[in-house]
């Protein structure tokens, strides 16, 4: 398990998380006190599931001729 003070964290953070290998643990400090404990994930971590209508109410324009057949289609409807 390896330490790194509160500042060198702050400066290498991205560096010290590339370097770490999964499930191993860093513990950073302010002074000698430990203050947080980062610890590498083994997998990433789950989509978060879709939720129904969460878009809802947001498309603002929509053509007036938007449920019109197509040109190009007409030969193909009834």
């Amino acid at each position: 398990m390896a330490t790194v003070s509160i500042e060198d964290a702050q400066s290498k953070l991205a560096e010290l998380i590339h370097s770490m290998a999964p499930g191993e643990a860093l513990i950073i400090t302010d002074g000698s006190q430990p203050v947080a404990c980062l610890t590498a994930t083994d997998a990433p971590l789950p989509p978060t599931p879709r939720k129904p209508g969460t878009l809802a109410g947001t498309v603002t324009y929509m053509a007036d001729d938007f449920d019109a057949p197509l040109d190009e289609l007409r030969d193909y409807m009834p």
